[in-house]
């Protein structure tokens, strides 16, 4: 999954900053329930991941059912019924854009649940944050950094509860794995064991000196106030270490990011996903285009559920 900010033209500089620095924000956008097909668009296009995946329009995700809303709560999700033809269209399933963009700002996601099963990919382009990503179940969680080239990360000396197991950034070098700390502070931070705690809350601080990443598992005791009641302002600076942070010491960030759309994607398979080698190692069964194709049923957790997203700056 990528639950990522991507960006038209993609976000950082100042050596010597802490991921404690920390700055006060107050809200300028709510988005729960309906209010989510106001703030977003749906895009039918095609899958620039190359996945099993057909992205359909809102109307007929409507009447698909592929998109819902139960009170607050807003749903996006798979086709799980339908065997694919081997020669036809990809799975249906949704890609949301945001209809706004965002520079400096605090981005906090209350999920309920997230995709998942094999072969399943969410993913929200000069520049990119994905927030979280991950594929086929794996734990835990990480996020990324995809830029133009000559943007890097440090390996050590970062204060964040993550693990970096990426430096480059680079979009086109790697298969564009990017620059990625994996939040193995905690296993459920994506997939089953999110959804089996409940979910939680992500929030992502992007400035032009760093970007860091949060996250808080559903009925985590240590989750700060501002965050658990959706409150009017934040402060960064009192949320703790971050579990994933991305300081400009080698990347101006303002030069390789612009501002940026929030997207939120559901796809199969394609260059990431479907990778042989990773799509194997994480022991699901048979080729990913044929497990996609032909088990529809399996898909039936392939879903997200939002709470709200609030956005401040």
């Amino acid at each position: 999954m990528k639950l990522s900010t991507a960006s038209g033209a993609l976000v950082l500089v100042s050596l010597g900053r802490s991921a404690l620095a920390g700055a006060k924000y107050t809200l300028c956008e709510h988005i729960a329930g309906e209010g989510f097909y106001d703030s977003f668009n749906f895009e039918a296009i095609v899958d620039p991941t190359h996945g099993r995946v057909n992205y359909v329009d809102e109307e007929t995700a409507v009447k698909l059912g592929l998109t819902f809303t139960i009170g607050n709560t807003f749903v996006l999700r798979a086709d799980d019924t339908t065997v694919l033809s081997p020669n036809g269209t990809g799975r249906n399933s949704v890609r949301i854009r945001s209809n706004n963009l965002y520079t400096t700002h605090v981005a906090v996601f209350d999920i309920l649940h997230m995709p998942e099963g094999c072969g399943e990919a969410d993913w929200p382009d000069s520049g990119e944050v994905d927030i979280v990503e991950g594929a086929n179940n794996v734990i835990p969680n990480q996020s990324t950094l995809h830029t133009s080239p000559n943007c890097t990360i440090p390996t050590s000396g970062v204060n964040q509860l993550g693990t970096t197991i990426h430096a480059d950034c680079d979009a086109t070098v790697d298969y564009n794995e990017g620059c990625a700390v994996q939040l193995t502070e905690d296993d459920n931070s994506f997939g089953p064991n999110f959804n089996q705690h409940g979910g939680g809350w992500y929030a992502m601080e992007r400035t032009d000196n760093y970007i860091s990443v949060w996250f808080w598992e559903r009925g985590d005791i240590s989750a700060p106030w501002d965050i658990v009641s959706g409150a009017h302002t934040v402060h960064t600076k009192h949320w703790g270490t971050p579990a994933a942070h991305f300081p400009n010491t080698n990347c101006n960030l303002a030069d390789h990011f612009g501002p940026n759309n929030i997207i939120i994607n559901l796809t199969f398979c394609g260059d990431w996903a479907g990778n042989s080698a990773l799509y194997n190692a994480s022991g699901c069964p048979f080729t990913c285009v044929d497990y996609v194709n032909n088990n529809p049923a399996a898909f039936a957790n392939a879903y997200f559920a939002f709470s709200s997203i609030n956005i401040y700056t």
